[in-house]
């Protein structure tokens, strides 16, 4: 950007220094240059301050943007869940340890679609899934299916996970708390999507936390599980908190 202003200010001192060329070869001043190439030089003048200005707002537009995108991820970041355990974490703290799916609408919606995830809880769950719903007309049932093998099988290494500042649990649900907040959050999203507010919407973040993916409707289950690599296994490496997005 600094670039930009250096041209902007380049250009434009030229053509204040062009004005009294014009002027003296309008007068016919002794030695003027003719009219038509002072004409040229101030043409050229005016261009490269237009086209640099253009360059400097949409940069700095740019900018803008990526700097709301950071901010409305580092709130995100902010946000609580109780997990099945009942210890009560952020979402900053569960980076590099599972890939959060937010499902938020009617209550009808987000059981249906925990239902659709249920099909395939073995395959999310090897893949770290961790699904946050958030009814914003009422409240879930309690109940919860039998664990899955996957989840026994990290219940006999919980001892070890103890060391980690957040141990992952042997469910697949966190409910979120402090729930203005989620609410907050979730309507700033739709209105830049220009969602309304009534909209059952679903959102997926990466492993290391930002948004992977979002819309309107249920969430794409098997679409996760044909694109996330399993947490263990050969697919594993430091470039795990790059999924990309749906």
């Amino acid at each position: 950007m600094f670039f930009y202003l250096a041209f902007i200010a380049s250009g434009s001192l030229g053509f204040l220094l062009t004005i009294p060329r014009l002027i003296g070869s309008i007068g016919h001043a002794a030695n003027a240059a003719p009219t038509g190439d002072v004409l040229k030089d101030l043409g050229i003048d005016l261009a490269a301050v237009a086209v640099f200005a253009v360059l400097y707002r949409s940069d700095s537009k740019a900018r803008d943007v990526q700097l709301a995108k950071l901010s409305r991820e580092e709130t995100l970041g902010s946000l609580r869940v109780e997990l099945a355990n009942k210890k009560v974490v952020s979402l900053e703290q569960l980076r590099g340890l599972c890939r959060i799916v937010i499902v938020s609408g009617t209550t009808a919606y987000v059981e249906e679609a925990l239902k659709q995830g249920e099909e395939l809880r073995e395959e999310l769950l090897e893949r770290g899934v961790l699904v946050v719903p958030y009814p914003t007309d009422g409240v879930l049932s309690t109940s919860e299916p039998a664990p899955s093998s996957t989840q026994q099988s990290f219940d006999s290494g919980v001892a070890v996970q103890e060391q980690r500042a957040v141990t992952p649990t042997s469910r697949w649900k966190a409910n979120p708390i402090y729930t203005n907040e989620w609410a907050r959050w979730l309507n700033e999203q739709k209105k830049i999507a220009n969602v309304s507010e009534d909209k059952s919407v679903y959102i997926s973040l990466r492993l290391d936390g930002r948004v992977r993916g979002s819309g309107v409707g249920l969430p794409p289950w098997k679409a996760f599980v044909a694109q996330l690599p399993p947490m263990k296994g050969i697919w594993k490496g430091p470039l795990d908190g790059m999924d990309g997005r749906i």
